[in-house]
């Protein structure tokens, strides 16, 4: 059966688009007046261009589609829906074409007899290595609604964070870019004219003057060797962080620096405690949920620290020992997972402490917004009042050569 891509017009008017499974192109024509949609195109799309390795994609599917994914397929089992059946039920009420198309591959798999985890594992930009063994375990014990509301849980939090982050650093930002377009404005355009002034009248001009027309000349006739210099950096940059060592480095001054690097390491410890407790509430062993850990730190200096834990802990040495060992996770979560490990809840003490972190995290993110907002205002009327001061200390001498 294949899948194919289709826009038409509604009963009401509107355009829609979407995709649909047939038999041949006449058959999925038929589908669709059926559903009293009038189709205007209609091509088959290749599942193959779903999400694998090497293959490029011009659409992407969000977290949060497949959060949202998540948590209806698992209403769907918790129902009594058959997974092939649910599957279908998902193909047509998703809204994103892509993934629509991805969960019509899963599905056929599924079909052909091969384990949902194992349909999964074909489009891994989509599905991460923590999806995947969680489903795979929710599998193996039985469970597969209860893991997948865990994973829609644990997504839509990883969403609502990064959410609150990027909501936080908008203003920032902005302010930033506003002042960078401000200033290149006045020198680039308002002060030059008012530099040719000074120029005619042939008179001795004060230091800040000659420094402002020097950066005027300078940004107007070299501003392409200037933005050319910015993308080397960035390029030069880019190559160093490709490779393993630059990599690393980059990482631990991420770790080391002085501001974000608090902040940094809080948001560390938050997904390494979520995604940990998350895990083995899910059911798997302590060994794979350290190895899917690993993965999701996106940190090559705590993925040494990790591969350093995972040997210490398959040595029969409790979790908390290495982690206090690597001197670098947070000492309450190191005594938080001790007190797990006493108790015989580990999970739900990782939890809790991944709920201290992201809330504490979302604090910290204030408290440096706070800092960042009056230092660039700081910043904009330290340059304004050189401006000023380099355009009026020559008015006052021409004003008193008058």
């Amino acid at each position: 059966m294949a899948v194919y891509e289709y826009r038409a017009i509604g009963t009401s008017g509107r355009a829609v688009k979407g995709v649909i499974d047939a038999d041949s192109p006449a058959l999925a024509r038929r589908k669709l007046r059926e559903r009293d949609l009038h189709p205007t195109h209609l091509a088959e799309a290749a599942a193959a261009a779903a999400e694998g390795p090497g293959k490029l994609s011009f659409s992407r599917v969000s977290s949060r589609d497949v959060a949202v994914m998540t948590r209806q397929l698992a209403v769907l089992l918790q129902a009594g829906t058959a997974l092939v059946e649910s599957l279908s039920v998902l193909i047509k009420q998703t809204a994103n074409p892509r993934l629509a198309k991805i969960i019509y591959d899963v599905r056929d798999r599924v079909n052909e007899g091969a384990s949902f985890a194992d349909a999964l594992a074909g489009h891994p930009r989509v599905f991460s290595a923590l999806y995947k063994n969680m489903v795979r375990a929710g599998e193996t014990s039985g469970a597969l609604e209860q893991v997948l509301f865990r994973l829609s849980d644990l997504q839509e939090r990883q969403v609502r964070l990064q959410k609150r982050i990027v909501a936080s650093l908008v203003y920032p930002v902005f302010m930033v870019c506003f002042s960078l377009a401000v200033i290149v404005l006045l020198m680039s355009i308002v002060v030059p004219k008012v530099v040719q002034v000074f120029m005619k009248q042939e008179m001795e001009l004060p230091a800040p003057t000659k420094v402002l027309i020097f950066a005027c000349d300078a940004i107007n006739a070299y501003w392409w060797a200037l933005l050319g210099g910015v993308l080397i950096v960035l390029v030069l940059w880019r190559l160093w962080v490709s490779r393993p060592g630059g990599r690393r480095t980059w990482d631990a001054l991420k770790l080391r620096s002085p501001l974000v690097g608090k902040l940094y390491l809080k948001i560390m410890a938050a997904r390494f405690s979520r995604t940990l407790g998350t895990m083995l509430h899910g059911g798997l062993t302590m060994m794979t949920a350290l190895d899917v850990v690993k993965t999701v730190v996106q940190n090559r200096v705590v993925e040494e620290v990790l591969d350093d834990v995972k040997s210490d802990v398959r040595r029969g040495r409790d979790l908390s020992v290495p982690l206090q060992e690597s001197a670098l996770f947070p000492p309450m979560l190191v005594h938080m997972a001790e007190l797990g490990q006493r108790s015989g809840e580990l999970e739900a003490m990782l939890l809790r402490v991944a709920d201290t972190y992201e809330e504490d995290v979302e604090l910290t993110i204030e408290a440096l917004v706070g800092l960042v907002q009056p230092a660039v205002i700081v910043l904009l009327g330290g340059f304004v009042g050189f401006l000023v001061m380099a355009i009026l200390l020559p008015i006052f001498r021409m004003s008193s050569g008058v």
